[in-house]
Formats: structure tokens, sequence, C-alpha cells
């Protein structure tokens, strides 16, 4: 039976756990709740900052490029201007139309920051001039543009596919991929769409007497998509047919009746060169330049560009891939992996290659495991200090504190939403000198305890809780007063107040859970490892044998 009734939080801590049943299952539950969130939180090499904005877009045909901005441009500026929590405007005029691009400050809500825009435009409507046609408000989606995953597709050397069948390939993969869960956009970039390529002959085309309006005319005839038809009979059933699609080769092409000559038909064919191919009118083309794995330099442990050889560039379609917010680029880059195994099979026998670009998961998670080893020797280097300061046994106690304030912090975080980066970890670097500060205190004031004169007079239970209930109140304001120097940088603003943000939201965290901590396991742990001194001469011997 404890005789000392503590004053403070900390012996209260002490005592309620000192040699309850449930404290070490509750150390074990909360090492297993960190390391389940350090493997569940997202990964991201760098925090998602939350970006707004938006572009209006406004048509007015016929007007020149002076007129949009006098009466598109300019009032729809100062109409914006209006608007809470916009950093910058900035507006294009053009013959036809105006755009005005919109970029709220960081750290505005994006749902709140599109309503608002939208609601604006919608409001001055009455004040567009007549002509003006419905404005298009087209918000910012920063979070899905940025890619985590780029896959260069290119030819092989030697490859008889067609860059038709190569397309049709790569779109499949696309289809795919942008099936995996977490998915939010896959774009291809530099790809170029299988079409029929018509090329006039300008002198056949005189000589009938023939314009290329009329030539456009007639194909544009033929090449829209035929709807179904669907109506009822008169026993009342259901009828569904449809139209054969009008062109779907070369023949049906070149067999397309462009005008009447004389009272016979004139054919495209007669005027020009029908080709299946790609769209020209796209200079989107993208080249993709690979080392040489053959050349080698005798003599130089490092190769250079300058030194290396590379083979001759080949045009390649690349694959990117952005993944939703919040979510775990790590995932989304092996499930993307995944999908490109299940058609290496196909890509090879298409005589197609592929080469991973960017792999945003593979350095955020190198990013995360480099920090977390670095967390590691850290934590044991100020084990083996503490062995020289306060000995074998008290380095133990305080170096088991340490992963236990780590992972209820994790916890904690993985709760709230954040995820796992290097600003994260580097909260958690710069808190963990600071982490130990109570473990030391307590596990300080624990040993100079055991060898005070009176030492004998107290059972070992009352010392610890004692001890702990001592230092209390000074470790209290002591962690109080560092939170509070970290309450300002919740306050910062722009870009460097969202990228620091981990900051303070998880060193407080820390920091509190450190005091939790230290109160309930260092007394626990010095009861299991410590033990009171013995002293040939104990005070306490006369008072025993008089009582």
């Amino acid at each position: 039976m404890i005789k000392y009734k503590p004053k403070d939080i900390a012996g209260k801590l002490a005592a309620g756990f000192l040699k309850n049943p449930l404290t070490p299952i509750l150390g074990i539950v909360l090492l297993l709740l960190g390391f389940v969130s350090l493997q569940m939180m997202p990964r991201e090499e760098d925090p998602q900052i939350a970006i707004s904005g938006g572009a209006v877009i406004v048509a007015l045909p016929g007007a020149s490029a002076q007129e949009v901005e006098k009466v598109i441009v300019n009032p729809l500026e100062r109409k914006l201007r209006e608007i809470k929590g916009i950093d910058h405007i900035y507006g294009t005029a053009m013959e036809n139309v105006g755009i005005v691009n919109v970029a709220y400050k960081i750290g505005e809500r994006r749902e709140d920051a599109n309503l608002k825009l939208y609601d604006k435009v919608m409001q001055n409507m009455d004040q567009m001039p007549k002509g003006t046609m419905q404005p298009l408000v087209k918000p910012f989606d920063i979070d899905i543009d940025i890619p985590i995953v780029d896959v260069a597709f290119y030819p092989k050397d030697g490859s008889k596919a067609n860059y038709e069948k190569f397309y049709t390939v790569v779109r499949t993969i696309q289809q795919k991929v942008n099936a995996i869960e977490n998915v939010a956009k896959t774009t291809l970039k530099g790809s170029h769409r299988p079409q029929f390529n018509i090329e006039v002959d300008m002198g056949k085309l005189s000589a009938y007497n023939l314009s290329m309006g009329q030539i456009m005319n007639a194909v544009k005839s033929v090449a829209v998509d035929v709807p179904s038809v669907k109506g009822r009979t008169k026993d009342n059933q259901l009828l569904i047919f449809g139209v054969k699609n009008a062109i779907e080769s070369i023949d049906d092409v070149n067999n397309v009746i462009v005008a009447q000559y004389m009272g016979s038909p004139i054919y495209l064919r007669d005027v020009a060169k029908v080709e299946r191919g790609i769209d020209y009118q796209n200079f989107k083309s993208a080249y993709i330049i690979m080392r040489d794995k053959n050349s080698t330099h005798e003599g130089k442990k490092e190769e250079t560009v300058e030194d290396a050889k590379f083979l001759p560039e080949k045009e390649q379609v690349t694959l990117t891939v952005a993944k939703l917010a919040g979510t775990n680029a790590v995932f989304v880059a092996k499930d993307v992996e995944r999908v490109l195994e299940e058609y290496k099979e196909e890509l090879e026998k298409e005589g197609i290659g592929y080469i991973v670009t960017r792999d945003y998961g593979e350095r955020a998670n190198e990013a995360v495991n480099e920090l977390v080893m670095h967390l590691v020797i850290t934590i044991l280097i100020i084990a083996v200090m503490l062995v020289f300061a306060l000995g074998f046994k008290e380095s133990i106690i305080v170096t088991f504190t340490v992963p236990a304030i780590l992972a209820v912090t994790l916890f904690i975080a993985y709760l709230s939403g954040q995820t796992i980066n290097r600003i994260t970890l580097f909260a958690f670097l710069l808190s963990l000198g600071l982490l130990v500060d109570a473990a030391i205190i307590v596990i300080e004031n624990i040993h100079r305890h055991l060898h005070a004169h009176d030492v004998d007079c107290k059972e070992m239970d009352e010392l610890l809780v004692e001890a702990t209930d001592e230092i209390g109140a000074p470790t209290n304001v002591a962690t109080l007063a560092i939170i509070l120097t970290m309450v300002p940088m919740m306050f910062v603003g722009g870009m460097m107040g969202s990228f620091m943000k981990p900051i303070p939201l998880n060193v407080p965290v820390a920091l509190i859970a450190s005091l939790v901590v230290a109160y309930i396991f260092t007394p626990y742990l010095s009861l299991k490892l410590l033990k009171k001194p013995k002293h040939k001469h104990p005070h306490c011997t006369v008072e025993k044998e008089a009582k």
C-alpha cells in the first residue's frame, strides 16, 4: 500500500499504472498501433499543398481582341477581385474569346473557392454585352494534375508493328491502369490518333473547277456518327436498328462523291490520294533517347553525360498516372507495375518496349525509409549516451519510451488523415531530442531517490511514485513552454506555411505523448528493472526495532 499521496498528474499516473497488470499490455498495444500506422499511412515524398483557382472562358463571336479586352476581360477582372481570398488574377484577350485566370491564396478550400468563382460569374451575367455566349468556369484540379508514374512506350529495333497497332495496345493499357483503385487520371503524351489522311492534288482540283470547301463538306457529310433509330411498330413492339458506318476503309473514302461534272460523279480518288496513317496536324510528338549499354570507358569509375554514348532517338508515347489526394503513392505505383507485368508478353510479342521514367511511389518510399533508418540510428545514439550518463538499465528504460511516444504520434496522425512524408518525419527528428527529456528527468529523479540517505525508510513503490510526482509540475510547465513556441508556426501563411504544417501539428502531440509515456512506463519499468542499493548500516533499523 502506497502511503505517499501524489499531488500532480505525474504522480497520479505513476500510482495508477505502477502495479496494474494492463500496463505491459498497453505498451505492446501502443507499439503495434505505431507499427500498423507506419505501414498503412499514405506515403508521399512531400506533403500535398491545397492550391485552388480556375479559369473563366467567355466567348464573344465576331469581336476583336481589343473589344474583348474592353467589354469582357477588364470588367470581369474588376468583379472577380470582389471575391475574398484571391491572390492573383491574369486576363487574356484574343479574337472572339477572353480568358481570366484566378489563383486563390494557398490554403483556401478548393470547393469553396470554386463555388465563389462560379457564383460571382453568374451574378454578373446581366452585365455581359449582347451576343456573349454562356461563360465556361473551369476550376484548376492541382491534386490530380501532377503524375506519380510516367511510363514511356516505344517500338523496339526491328519491330514490324505499325503505329495503329502500337497506339491500340497503349490505349488498352491506359484503360486498364485507369481502373486501378485510387488512380485519378491517366493521359497519353506524344500520342497520335490513327486516321485517314487525304492529300489533295491542287492541279486536279483546279481542272475540275472544285474548291477545298467542297472536299471538306463532302467528307464531313459521311464522317459523322449515325445514331441508332428507335420507334414502335403497330403491334406496340419496340424497334431498334442502326446504320452501318459509311467510312470503314480507304476504299470507302476514295468512293466519296465530291461533285458532279457534266453529268458524271467526281470521286475523291480523282482529285486526292487517301492513306491510312496518324494525325500529322498534331505536332506534340515526344522522343526517347537511351544510353548505349555496350559503350564502356576503361579507367573511369563513373561515366559522365559527355562521355556516354546514346542510341538514335525513337518516337515514344508516355502514359502518365496521377493519384487521388491523400492516397498512398507507393501502393498506386506498385499496382501500375503489376498491370505492366500483365501486358509484358503482349508488348514483347508486338515489339513494344517500355521504360518507367518516373516512379514517385518508389522515391517516396525511399525517402520515408531513409528517414526512418536515421530515426532508429538517432535512438541508438541516445541509448548509448544514456548508458554512460545513467547506467545500462536506466538507458533501456528511457530508450523504450522513444518508440512508444513515436507510436502514439503516428497513430494520432493516421487518425487525423495525415500522410507520412519527409516533413512529417522531419518533425519527429526535430522533436526527438525533446521527447526523451521527460523520461530522462523522471529516471534521473528516481536514481537520485534510490541513492538518498533515507532510501531504506521507503518501500520501492512509494519511492517511485514520490520521485515521479516530485518533478511533475516543473516538467509539465517546461513542456508546455516548448509547445507554445510551435503555436506561431500554425499561423504562417502561403506556400511555406502549408509545406511546414506537419511540424506544428505533430511536435506538440509528440511532446504531450512524451509526458504521458514517461509518467506511466518509466516508474513501471523502474520497478521491474531497478533495485534499492543495500547499505551496511541501514538508517531505519533502530526505528523498525523500536516499533
